[in-house]
């Protein structure tokens, strides 16, 4: 077996990454990546189709991205993939779509919470052997990845990435060799794996869609004519026109051929453990996850902190994107004017680039600069969505004060981080977290606010109403056993 290394023309030339004079997005918990799939019964060419929805997913993943597509009427095992560093716009000409011809396909955004920020870790992944090619795209973060890496490395696996995903393509390779099928082989393969996975695997004939037991990462399902879809959040149905059939079920296998969809429930189980984070910050606010309205969700995270953390003020504002309609929230509940303070360089994305701590902090002006007009004068509530190292927020108050607010009440629609993640999200280590050690009076004192609230931990079940999730970061309470060691590489220094 093995894992094909392909010509990557938009790689390590300097000028695909999506950065500001070597800014990145400040202090900001980052998502893993972001998966499509798409397989079109008709037979058109699907590469288009997985690029726009890539892009409605770009907020998933910054650091690289690619599309793999293959033709299920051509001859078997020959797939065309273009993977490169940046964003999707950046990577993806119009020459290089052009070129990937297939009916059959998968695209990937990613932001590297395992694993290095270099092309070799792009995805999707393409394993070539004996039975054919399987292309793998996947979100989340393996808790087992290292044991299962040695264990196949005993036996003769040559690892061309540091990502646990090529451990997951292996396992279902080789499962491939002794099942009847390539679903049966990946539901084989999940059952040696721990952690968040959401994959989606296409083999020369069929799409494969799988989703760990807990439901960590979301994974739907849609329809397009006589196409049918995967995609980690609704939104990316919508931009490529579209209809919502269902969520993939945590524990649940989907398997998508012209004969229709079959299903694979045997690892469904009661216990369940979405990322909270999901609702708070991570996916778009057009996007529904599970039934659920992500803006719904930030709406009640609002009036919930308006209820549990008043404050007399003239205007409540959202740091944009994610506070905004958090803002609004509490701007409903409280009956304080909903008011809009800063202006956004629509321009800086999220980067792979990590620079220095000075660095850090002065690209806040360079993404963000204030109304005053908005502010002048005036008592504020700026509502963030999470406060990380607090490298950014006392920029951002100190931002509203220079620009005349008489005060800033901050309140954060997230209880404060207190843990790291272990499954897909890049929580650093407790030392680093400002809220480790710190009341939330202290924590007040650095960012220099007038005043401090957080979301009530009890208050989460009020985002995701009748949902069962992971709140670990928050209380340090796991749905499943964490490591004993960190496996989460760059982000535990």
């Amino acid at each position: 077996m093995a894992l094909e290394r392909y010509s990557l023309t938009k790689s390590g030339n300097g000028g695909s990454v999506s950065m500001v004079d070597g800014f990145m997005e400040e202090d900001k918990i980052h998502e893993e990546c972001g998966v499509f799939g798409i397989y079109d019964f008709d037979g058109n060419d699907v590469a288009a189709t997985i690029y726009y929805g890539l892009f409605a997913l770009q907020h998933r993943g910054q650091e690289s991205c690619g599309i793999a597509v293959s033709d299920t009427k051509g001859p078997k095992g020959i797939v065309s993939t273009h993977k490169g560093m940046g964003l999707v716009n950046e990577v993806f000409t119009p020459k290089d779509l052009g070129e990937l011809k297939g009916n059959i396909g998968v695209g990937h955004v990613r932001y590297s919470t395992a694993g290095a920020s270099t092309i070799e870790n792009a995805q999707p992944l393409v394993l070539n052997y004996v039975k054919g090619t399987l292309g793998l795209a996947h979100n989340g973060n393996l808790i087992n990845a290292n044991e299962l890496r040695e264990e196949l490395s005993y036996t003769g696996a040559i690892f061309q990435t540091t990502i646990d995903s090529e451990v997951i393509a292996y396992h279902i390779a080789r499962e491939r060799i002794h099942t009847a099928s390539v679903e049966e082989a990946v539901a084989r393969a999940v059952r040696k794996i721990k952690g968040a996975y959401s994959l989606i695997v296409m083999s020369p004939r069929k799409l494969i869609g799988a989703r760990d037991p807990w439901g960590f990462k979301p994974l739907c399902i849609g329809k397009r004519d006589n196409a049918y879809i995967l995609a980690s959040e609704t939104c990316a149905l919508d931009t490529i026109g579209a209809e919502f059939v269902r969520d993939v079920i945590p524990g649940e296998i989907v398997t998508i051929t012209p004969e229709g969809i079959d299903s694979d429930t045997t690892m469904c189980g009661e216990q369940q453990g979405r990322c909270i984070f999901e609702y708070i910050y991570f996916a778009r606010p057009d996007s529904y996850i599970d039934g659920i309205s992500v803006y719904n969700s930030r709406i009640v995270a609002g009036r919930c902190l308006a209820k549990d953390s008043p404050v007399e003020a003239d205007v409540v504002v959202g740091v944009p994107e994610s506070g905004n309609a958090a803002a609004l929230g509490y701007s409903l509940e409280s009956g304080i004017p909903y008011g809009t303070a800063f202006v956004k360089n629509s321009y800086v994305g999220r980067t792979f680039i990590k620079p220095r701590q000075k660095n850090r902090e002065s690209s806040v002006q360079v993404k963000l600069n204030v109304l005053k007009e908005s502010v002048d004068g005036k008592r504020v509530i700026m509502i963030d969505d999470s406060i990380v190292r607090g490298t950014t927020s006392d920029r951002i108050v100190n931002m509203l004060k220079e620009a005349g607010a008489k005060e800033v009440h901050v309140r954060i629609s997230s209880p404060p981080f207190l843990h790291p993640c272990y499954f897909g999200t890049d929580i650093p280590s407790e030392d680093q977290l400002i809220a480790h050690n710190r009341t939330i009076d202290e924590i007040c004192d650095v960012i220099g606010a007038d005043s401090l609230g957080y979301l009530r931990l009890e208050r989460l079940k009020e985002l995701a109403p009748g949902l069962s999730y992971c709140h670990g970061c928050f209380s340090g309470e796991y749905p499943m056993e964490p490591p004993r060691q960190d496996i989460r590489g760059e982000y535990e220094k």
